[in-house]
């Protein structure tokens, strides 16, 4: 390639020219230069690309050739470097820089990589300037037929319906072939069936599976394997072929009959056996599978259906036979029950291959057992008395017997906690109930007991049913007034006037139903004030016959009403209806009423006066003993605290109210401190009271020192009474006990004198000390007269 300069401006015009690549044909690219008629001689060049083509899979040893790229401009002399650049640039593919001839250096796989792009560029050998603009090309790979059609999903497992018509679609495969499905017939794929075409076709095109038979049978083959090929060119000579499994399942359909293995099936039963005990299983086989196999079992004999009832496992599809009433081994002995298999889900589609249904006989014998007597009537007993039956009076009989072929005599009993009073008793051998207390229908009106019969030689065979015994009233009961009556009427009140209708009750219930006659009670019978009304229903009504009531004269009437039945025998009792009169408006409302009772019979009787007074005067003999009691009292405490007074000074931290408060200290607690019990009943029988006498009295005679175990057993002697004494305060105290002995040279320090001792003091003077002081001279100046009279 040449370039034409003018001074510095230039131009290359390429014209690209059309590249014919056939098979393994070079290529090559012819190219064109026009000069310019203007002044520089511009040059206009032009590059025209088609695709390069390079058949796959080369086995040569030589590197391939592809193509070669070439200017017009080029002369030959080397001055032009033609080079490559893009996807295999430098390794795939090379380019000769002189001649531009480009070769490929590896085996090419179209099924990887089906093109290359690369860009050419030529160049200035001695400067490497681009003498021309880069250009792109193409390198296509050209397809042979290397690939073999593969089934990329298989195996394959495909479905049909036992018994389907012919040409039914199973499934569809499908393979794919990698070479170029646009580039001749390497990708074209036809089907076929190498293995079970007996059964089974496919379409060469599409590859869909159909049904070659009609009586395709899961009961006989539950499943087929084909092996299905697919070849590429068309199924023509040379195609590479390529081949899958396909398993095709029978799927069930309900075209078969359930069936029982036997005709008769026998089982054995006890007669105690209790409803809803199993007898036994039975089965129907059904060669079809799943719901298919689904049963329902019917018993078709009606004897069997009354004694049995029959039901469906749901998980072993087996009959299963229960009882359902109790059977007798006296009555019958065997029984033969008609048992009926039917499939849930028949398909109508096959109703023609006959019958879905199958019948066997299930014999049951029944064996015979002990069994407890039956009383007659199994539903219990009703039985009645009169109440005024006597006791041991028979009331009724009942009846067991049993039902075993021995025939064993019964023995009979009451269940006590049914007759916890023991009001009836029971014959053992004849099962005769008497009456063991009197009987009283308004108490109970039935009584239900149950009685016991059991084998005589087998206590454990026992039964028991309830008698229910109704007791027949008698007459024994008087009617009474329904409730104590009380009306009101007003002073006003007319004559003929109804002012209250009154009913009676009765405890006792007479078959004929109840009559009752009512009449006022002799003693009332003369009154002018009211009158009785039987209305024959078993009610009356009060009337009034006068006009006005005062009152001020008499507010208040008791009218005794006598209530008779109809018997037999009558029976009678009395009431009493009070009638209040009270005074009203104009309009007949009630205003007020006075509380004063008058009875018409008769006055109050001397007897209840005698009584009256006697309660008066045992209510005033009672309160005049309470006062002498209360004097009495009051008059012991006064003398205890003139007595009070001793030698001995108490000394306690308790501060009082002032002289007004007597109660702010309890003095009966200071006199207890010289009250010893125990000291006085001691063998020394001193008293306390005088205790520094009893002291001295104890000294030796010859004026020595006094014994001081003696201060020693009374101080502890004090410690031990206050300790077990309750009275004390509770809370700590101190206190000073004046014990000398009469050897002291000390005199005595009290200013109080003592019992046996004498006081020259004078305490008069507390009087004059004011209101402060008057409690304490009430204690030292009261004691004086008595000291002086000693």
């Amino acid at each position: 390639m040449a370039a034409h300069w003018r001074g510095r401006a230039s131009s290359l015009v390429v014209t690209l020219g059309v590249l014919h690549c056939w098979g393994w044909v070079s290529c090559h690219v012819e190219r064109t230069s026009e000069k310019s008629p203007m002044s520089h001689e511009r040059v206009k060049r032009g590059w025209v690309w088609n695709q390069f083509f390079v058949v796959e899979e080369y086995t040569g040893t030589e590197p391939l050739y592809v193509g070669k790229i070439h200017s017009d401009s080029d002369e030959g002399d080397g001055s032009i470097k033609y080079t490559i650049s893009g996807e295999g640039a430098g390794t795939i593919f090379i380019i000769d820089e002189v001649t531009g001839d480009i070769h490929a250096t590896e085996r090419l796989d179209r099924e990887e990589k089906a093109f290359y792009t690369l860009r050419a560029q030529a160049r200035d050998r001695l400067t490497d300037a681009p003498l021309e603009p880069e250009s792109e090309f193409v390198i296509k790979v050209q397809d042979i037929n290397d690939s073999e059609p593969k089934f990329l999903e298989g195996p394959y497992i495909g479905s049909v319906a036992e018994l389907s018509p012919i040409g039914t679609s199973v499934m569809k495969v499908m393979a794919s072939d990698a070479d170029d499905p646009t580039y001749g017939s390497s990708a074209r794929i036809v089907y076929s069936v190498l293995d079970g075409e007996k059964f089974f076709t496919v379409d060469r095109q599409t590859g869909v599976i159909r049904t070659a038979v009609a009586d395709l049978d899961r009961e006989t083959q539950d499943r087929y394997e084909l092996v299905v090929k697919a070849t590429d060119m068309a199924g023509q000579m040379g195609g590479l072929s390529g081949s899958t499994t396909v398993t095709i399942v029978i799927t069930d359909v309900n075209d078969n009959p359930p069936r029982f293995p036997q005709k008769m099936y026998q089982f054995t039963v006890s007669e105690g056996a209790a409803v809803g005990t199993s007898v036994g299983r039975v089965i129907a086989t059904d060669a079809d599978m799943g719901e298919n196999t689904d049963m329902s079992y019917l018993i078709k004999d009606e004897e069997g259906g009354e004694l049995f009832k029959v039901s469906t496992d749901g998980d072993t599809q087996e009959a299963v036979i229960t009882i359902k009433k109790p059977l007798d081994f006296e009555k019958k002995r065997t029984h033969n029950v008609v048992v009926e298999a039917i499939n849930k889900h028949a398909d109508p589609r096959f109703v023609d291959l006959g019958s879905f249904r199958d019948q066997t006989i299930v014999r049951v014998s029944v064996s015979d057992t002990d069994e407890p007597p039956i009383f007659f009537p199994p539903t219990g007993a009703i039985m009645e008395v009169q109440e005024d039956a006597k006791q041991g009076a028979l009331v009724g009989i009942v009846t067991a017997k049993d039902p075993d072929m021995d025939n064993v005599p019964v023995r009979y009993s009451i269940d006590r906690s049914t007759d916890q009073e023991q009001i009836f008793n029971i014959d053992a051998v004849t099962g005769a109930i008497t009456l063991g207390k009197i009987l009283d229908r308004e108490t109970a009106g039935w009584h239900n007991i149950t009685v016991t019969a059991v084998e005589a030689d087998n206590q454990s065979m026992a039964s028991q049913t309830a008698v229910s015994i109704r007791i027949l009233d008698v007459n024994d009961n008087p009617p009474e007034l329904a409730t104590p009556y009380e009306t009101k009427i007003c002073e006003d009140a007319k004559p003929g006037q109804l002012i209250h209708t009154i009913s009676v009750v009765d405890r006792d219930e007479p078959q004929s139903g109840h009559r009752f006659y009512f009449t006022l009670a002799p003693e009332a019978s003369n009154n002018r004030h009211f009158a009785l009304w039987d209305v024959k229903d078993n009610t009356a009504g009060i009337r009034t016959q006068r006009s006005g009531f005062n009152r001020q004269e008499q507010n208040v009437y008791l009218l005794p009403i006598r209530v008779v039945d109809s018997g037999p025998p009558a029976l009678s009792s009395t009431g009493t209806f009070t009638i209040r009169v009270c005074g009203c408006d104009t309009v007949g409302n009630i205003q007020s009423c006075n509380a004063t009772a008058f009875v018409m019979s008769a006055a109050l009787s001397p007897g209840a006066l005698i009584a009256l007074l006697v309660c008066m005067l045992i209510l005033i003999v009672l309160v005049l003993l309470i006062l002498t009691l209360k004097r009495h009292r009051k008059g012991q405490r006064m003398s205890e605290d003139e007595e009070d007074m001793r030698d001995n000074v108490i000394k306690y931290n308790d501060e009082g109210g002032g002289e007004q408060d007597t109660q702010a200290y309890d003095m009966s607690a200071l006199r207890s401190l010289y009250d010893f019990p125990e000291v006085k009943n001691s063998e020394s029988g001193a008293d306390l009271r005088s205790l520094p006498q009893w002291i001295q009295n104890r000294v030796t005679g010859d004026g020595g020192a006094a014994d001081f175990s003696l201060f020693k057993g009374y101080i502890r002697k004090k410690v031990e009474q206050a300790d077990a004494d309750l009275s004390v305060p509770p809370y700590d105290s101190f206190q000073t006990y004046a014990f000398e002995g009469s050897s002291s040279p000390a005199l005595s320090l009290s200013s109080i004198r003592t019992l046996s001792t004498t006081s020259e003091q004078d305490f008069s003077y507390l009087s004059d000390w004011g209101p402060r002081f008057r409690q304490l001279a009430g204690y030292y100046a009261q004691g004086q007269p008595e000291e002086e009279g000693s």
